[in-house]
């Protein structure tokens, strides 16, 4: 049997009230996300961080791994955004790099949960590929971007995915280990070598 009131709360929640509503509980658990990472996440964690109860978030989710794959997204167009504000700030694709480290490397920015996610699904891909598909994306889109205008988008791929793989190298070694004594020469060799491609032409 239909539970006549549960469908009614649901019509309700696609409202535009209803949608705000969602919005706001999904900043709250972004928020709560950014600041402790995924260990020990849950449904009552959230509606805690939220400020409400674990049912009123199940009438605007259905149910942990939805939650978490709204909010992952969100998370990592935040940061995105953040890295992007940052290239800008720089006139060549090398000095884009450097402006960008510090803030990937920014806990405030959600690197923590991000990274776990990616390692969660590296643990069990049948169960948590989604939470970080899409986690390059944001990313190539940000670097094409930053790379020179002239560049065909063949290269601008090419030397984005080069950029990623080695910042993702390199943010794996920080999370790890804290020890920048390994990572501060990689990244001075790619901007080396971005140097030398942007010189190239």
């Amino acid at each position: 049997m239909v539970d006549t009131r549960q469908a009614a709360y649901r019509r309700s929640a696609g409202s535009p009230r209803g949608l705000a509503r969602k919005e706001a509980l999904l900043r709250a658990v972004i928020d709560d996300l950014a600041a402790n990472g995924l260990a020990d996440f849950s449904l009552r964690r959230a509606a805690l961080a939220a400020g409400t109860t674990h049912k009123v978030l199940l009438y605007y989710f259905d149910g942990l791994e939805d939650l978490l794959g709204q909010a992952l997204p969100k998370l990592r167009e935040r940061r995105a955004s953040a890295a992007q504000q940052a290239a800008a700030q720089a006139d060549s694709l090398a000095g884009r790099l450097r402006a960008l480290w510090p803030v990937l490397m920014d806990d405030a920015t959600g690197v923590r949960v991000i990274d776990q996610a990616i390692g969660l699904a590296m643990y069990d891909p049948a169960r948590y590929a989604h939470l970080s598909r899409g986690a390059s994306e944001a990313y190539l889109d940000v670097l094409e971007s930053a790379c020179p205008p002239h560049w065909t988008g063949q290269r601008k791929r090419e030397i984005a995915l080069l950029i990623v793989a080695t910042l993702r190298g390199c943010l794996a070694e920080w999370r790890t280990t804290r020890d920048t004594a390994n990572i501060t020469p990689a990244l001075d060799a790619l901007v080396r070598a971005l140097e030398r491609e942007e010189k190239a032409g």
